[in-house]
């Protein structure tokens, strides 16, 4: 169950990652994408990370 865990939190991870360059890029070129999606972005970004938290937290607690 830890590999699971453990697993789960790198793919998690790795989701954080890519909305937030994404973000990032989308922030510094400006414009009608970062106006639309750019409040969505960072939603989405601190969910994965509290999702990537649980799995941290799992991941311990299955040890």
């Amino acid at each position: 169950m830890h590999q699971f865990f453990f697993i789960l939190m790198l793919l998690s991870l790795l989701a954080v990652v890519a909305v937030l360059v994404t973000g990032i890029i989308g922030m510094a070129r400006g414009g009608e994408f970062n106006k639309k999606y750019g409040n969505k972005l960072m939603r989405a970004r601190v969910m994965l990370q509290g999702l990537t938290l649980l799995f941290f937290a799992l991941t311990y607690l299955s040890r």
